[in-house]
């Protein structure tokens, strides 16, 4: 077991807007599951009785990246800027951490949002479908892993 697992408990956080769940999230955390990545996202990660607060935290603080899944419903709701806003916080701390995915939403709509969610690179759903966006985050966490080995 390399130094990353044992760090982090999940590879991906996924923040998102309920509203995203069936047209992309759900099959995004499947297919990055189906590559091997461990995943925190709502619907396999709470249960019944669960505090949704105390359990987001939780999943933030084990998870290595925070997939941002940036959407018009996203950009509506105060839940995600809670989870962003942790995300934020912790990659002041850690680096590289906030993996933006820019579904349905303009570059003028982020800045609006936030000017430096905008200026970071971003995946672009109209672009590319769910299955290549999802090699293309579980490749950043191969290449993470292999830069602890060789360290």
């Amino acid at each position: 077991m390399n130094k990353s697992k044992r760090k982090y408990k999940y590879d991906f956080f996924i923040s998102h807007a309920t509203e995203d769940k069936d047209i992309f999230v759900r099959e995004l955390a499947s297919e990055l599951i189906n590559l091997g990545s461990t995943v925190w996202y709502d619907e396999l990660s709470l249960s019944i009785g669960d505090s949704l607060r105390r359990k987001i935290d939780l999943g933030l603080s084990k998870s290595r990246f925070g997939v941002v899944v940036l959407s018009p419903d996203f950009l509506k709701k105060e839940w995600t800027q809670y989870e962003l806003d942790a995300l934020v916080n912790k990659s002041m701390s850690e680096g590289k951490v906030i993996l933006p995915i820019w579904h349905n939403v303009s570059w003028v709509e982020v800045s609006n949002y936030s000017h430096s969610l905008a200026d970071k690179v971003a995946i672009k759903t109209e672009h590319e479908d769910i299955n290549n966006i999802a090699r293309r985050l579980f490749s950043l966490v191969e290449d993470v892993d292999n830069q602890l080995v060789v360290d």
